[in-house]
C-alpha cells in the first residue's frame, strides 16, 4: 500500500497574507515538503509570529489577559489559552480574561 500524500486532501494550497509585512505566501511547501497537512495554516501562523511578533491577517486567536499584572498570552486554540489562564490563576491567585479575536464575549477564569 503506498504512503498517503497529505497534499492529496487539498485541491489547491491555501494562501496566507500579512498586511503588516506587505506579503502573501502560498503554503505549497508546508503541504508537500514539510508534511504539515491539515495543520499547515496553523503551523505557518505560529512560525510567522515567532519570526515577526505578529500573526498573519487571516488568523484569529484566543487571548488570555491577567486583570492584575501585565501577563498575557495568545493562542490559536481555546484549549491552549484556557490552560495558560488556569495555570496562571492557580499560581498567582489572579483573575484572567479569556476572549477570541472574532467574538465579543469574554470569559473570566477565577483562581480556585
Amino acid at each position: 500500500m503506498p504512503d498517503h500524500d497529505p497534499t492529496d486532501d487539498f485541491d489547491e494550497a491555501p494562501t496566507i497574507a500579512c498586511s503588516r509585512c506587505g506579503r502573501e505566501w502560498d503554503l505549497d511547501e508546508e503541504l508537500a515538503d514539510l508534511g504539515a497537512g491539515n495543520h499547515a495554516v496553523e503551523q505557518f501562523a505560529l512560525d510567522h509570529r515567532r519570526h515577526t511578533g505578529h500573526f498573519p491577517d487571516s488568523v484569529s486567536t484566543w487571548r488570555a489577559t491577567c486583570r492584575n499584572c501585565p501577563e498575557e498570552t495568545e493562542h490559536l486554540s481555546r484549549d491552549g489559552a484556557t490552560r495558560w489562564a488556569e495555570t496562571h490563576a492557580r499560581h498567582t491567585r489572579h483573575r484572567i480574561e479569556l476572549h477570541h479575536a472574532r467574538d465579543q464575549g469574554t470569559t473570566v477564569v477565577d483562581p480556585e
